[in-house]
């Protein structure tokens, strides 16, 4: 009989790669989650309490108009961000760059929580909001491609990278189910008093979350693929440059892919909490509990859907959650405007079902597309220049059309153009589920 088992040796290495992997895909989702509480933690204090806080005007719309305009400040910075951790990640190491874009996200938003507001300093309380907004902003643009590496680069073989790398996609729900339930802690503690010190907590105890990220991050090794580069000395001069040069169609395309998922996501994140509390009346505990429920959902399904992207490939997966949320906009409005409230709760519960049957797969699908020396540059720019056309945008869009037409009806059509444009996008972008991506013969020459 033959003896098909491992050497000893073997089995060593192989368990030893497993934990590592497990180490590195806890590092990813902890620290996503971090930093994502720290960055969403501003799109629901923006529509509860921003306008209120940090501006005085007499029409509570056209102060929240204003805060959003801050909130799409952050969104700016993120390709800053990205381009430049991009080329430190490319540069040095995806660990080392991780290390600082946690810092710097967790103090700028800790520091929030200190501003004092318009009755005290006037619009220089603003002014100082939307620098550290800058600040948090640039910290979240050089996260995302990063945390994605360091699960995905961690991973053997070709057949589960949409799975592993779903985990760090995780980390956007979680963040944001923390988020909203550290307002719903302090809004029932704080009761009449949240406008004053209540809404300051949530953003102060970023400090503590960042001191657990960082002691979980400094545990881990450099992924196996980014070593590579390194020993055969792959590295680029200036990858953010060359990225531009060798893949302008890839970077465009995952821009334009995140629209469907980018624009109602913040709609339903952060566009609610005006229209739900301001036009129809309901109470900020039922739409808080309903986000935490809903982003409880989110990141139970991420996970599935990047595993299912295995399965039916990442293209046909991103394409079915992009026809999803264009007809569930106009479900979810119609089921907010009957202002029942187990009907307004259940609607916000769903709404992060079709976004995330877009987020799972989308981690593997972007940073699929760029090769190992150029791919946390091009993984992050492209990922984040969405925030600009689509995430920081949509909830300032969607309160200036109901403004305008005093209807949702154009905010769902305003969805469904983006989902348009993202089924397009994705069409166009090469599919790398299932293929070697350790080597560069995929990937497209300069033209």
């Amino acid at each position: 009989m033959t003896d098909t088992t491992l050497p000893v040796g073997a089995t060593v290495a192989e368990d030893a790669h497993r934990a590592h992997l497990r180490r590195a895909v806890v590092a990813s989702t902890v620290g996503t989650t971090i930093e994502w509480y720290d960055f969403l933690i501003y799109s629901t204090m923006t529509g509860l309490v921003f306008g209120r806080v940090f501006f005085a005007g007499s029409d509570p719309l056209i102060d929240t108009l204003k805060a959003f305009g801050v909130f799409f400040i952050g969104f700016v910075a993120r390709p800053i961000g990205a381009a430049i951790f991009g080329h430190y990640g490319d540069r040095i190491g995806r660990k080392a760059t991780l290390i600082v874009t946690l810092l710097m996200t967790g103090i700028a938003t800790a520091a929030v929580g200190l501003v004092p507001g318009y009755d005290m300093i006037g619009l220089w309380g603003a002014v100082i909001l939307t620098l550290l907004r800058l600040i948090q902003g640039i910290g979240v643009g050089g996260e995302w491609g990063g945390s994605v590496l360091l699960a995905m680069e961690w991973a053997r073989g070709n057949n589960n990278r949409g799975f592993i790398a779903s985990w760090p996609q995780f980390g956007a729900p979680a963040g944001l189910f923390l988020a909203n339930l550290a307002v719903l802690i302090f809004s029932w503690i704080s009761g009449d008093q949240f406008l004053e010190w209540g809404w300051r907590i949530p953003f102060l105890l970023s400090i503590v979350m960042v001191g657990v990220g960082l002691w979980i991050r400094l545990g881990i090794l450099e992924t196996p693929v980014f070593r590579r580069v390194l020993e055969e000395n792959r590295t680029v001069r200036a990858p953010t440059i060359e990225v531009f040069r060798r893949q302008p169609k890839a970077i465009a395309l995952t821009a334009l892919l995140r629209m469907a998922e980018q624009a109602p996501g913040y709609i339903f994140n952060a566009f609610v909490f005006t229209y739900g509390t301001q036009v129809l009346g309901a109470s900020r505990d039922l739409l808080l509990m309903g986000l935490i429920v809903t982003t409880a959902l989110g990141f139970i399904w991420a996970p599935i859907a990047g595993a299912l992207s295995d399965r039916v490939g990442r293209r046909q997966m991103y394409i079915i959650g992009c026809i999803f949320v264009a007809i569930f906009t106009f479900v979810y409005f119609a089921m907010l405007d009957t202002r029942i409230p187990w009907v307004m709760f259940t609607a916000v519960a769903l709404s992060f079902i079709p976004v995330m049957t877009m987020y799972g797969p989308e981690a593997a699908l972007i940073a699929e597309a760029f090769p190992p020396r150029l791919r946390y540059s091009g993984a992050s720019i492209g990922y984040q220049l969405a925030s600009i056309i689509a995430g920081g945008p949509a909830p300032f869009i969607a309160t200036w059309l109901f403004a305008t037409f005093n209807s949702t009806f154009p905010i769902g059509i305003y969805v469904v153009i983006c989902a348009i444009i993202s089924i397009i996008a994705t069409a166009l972008l090469p599919d790398y589920t299932n293929k070697d991506i350790s080597t560069e013969e995929h990937y497209e020459e300069p033209r």
